[in-house]
């Protein structure tokens, strides 16, 4: 896909890999939809893109309302033109034991990191379908192949996404359909998750080495919109979860609670 001129989407736009992959779309060209909860950082942003020379539009929507995430789309579409890539970004965590979980936090993570995605792909493919064009970016996590401690929620809704973007690429593929689905799977990421997440663990949680800059992280994003694989995995610590997961899944039950 040739970016320059075409609408992209980005949700989760306003911090982290969200914020990174729309600075490089906008760069790469494209115009820009910011959508997050995040007014001021969604404001600024924009501004920031604007004053490279580059196309946004801003709308502050929480993914896991699927009316707004909607109307957030139709809105893109009559202000920036057809949306030709949507990237589900936006994500929701909690760092605790599983029975120290509200079940309003279980759902919260779920709304937001599974069904927030969920939404999003049914609004881009609500007017991507009568066109037969399109791609959809998942964002996706090793943790989507291998559960680990105190991100049992997390872990949870990639295992869905997953599990949901591969239901929806068969169902494309079988319908002859030219819009894509591709997932990204990402190893650890240095964002504000780490920030302004929830915790029951008592001390800070911390990303596990080895992390990755969300810039990084951004221009391997961009290569898999541009050429929508089924699935990409990024970095060595990825690769090694998925597949090490698929061969010695009990081995890493007990060597990630170790180390834990």
């Amino acid at each position: 896909m040739e970016f320059r001129g075409k609408t992209a989407v980005v949700t989760g736009a306003s911090a982290g890999v969200g914020r990174a992959v729309a600075l490089r779309l906008a760069r790469e060209g494209a115009k820009v939809a910011l959508i997050a909860r995040d007014k001021p950082a969604l404001s600024q942003l924009k501004a920031e893109i604007e004053g490279k020379g580059g196309e946004a539009l801003a709308i502050a929507a929480d993914v896991s309302d699927a009316a707004k995430v909607v109307a957030a789309a139709d809105e893109i579409e009559l202000t920036l033109g057809p949306i030709e890539l949507w990237i589900n970004n936006a994500m929701a965590t909690v760092f605790s034991p599983v029975e120290e979980i509200s079940p309003k936090e279980f759902r919260r993570v779920t709304e937001v990191t599974y069904l927030g995605s969920v939404h999003g792909t049914m609004a881009a493919l609500r007017h991507m379908k009568p066109r037969n064009r399109g791609t959809i970016l998942q964002i996706g996590s090793a943790l989507a192949y291998r559960g680990i401690p105190l991100q049992a929620a997390y872990c949870g809704a990639k295992h869905a996404l997953r599990g949901f973007s591969e239901s929806l690429r068969t169902e494309l593929i079988h319908d002859h359909s030219d819009i894509r689905v591709t997932i990204v799977e990402l190893p650890a990421v240095d964002t504000p998750q780490f920030d302004w997440a929830r915790t029951h663990t008592g001390r800070e949680p911390r990303p596990m080495a080895p992390v990755f800059q969300p810039e990084i992280v951004a221009e391997n994003v961009i290569r898999a919109a541009r050429d929508p694989a089924r699935e990409y995995w990024l970095g060595f610590s990825t690769l090694f979860s998925i597949i090490g997961n698929m061969f010695a899944p009990g081995l890493l039950d007990r060597g990630i609670i170790c180390t834990r």
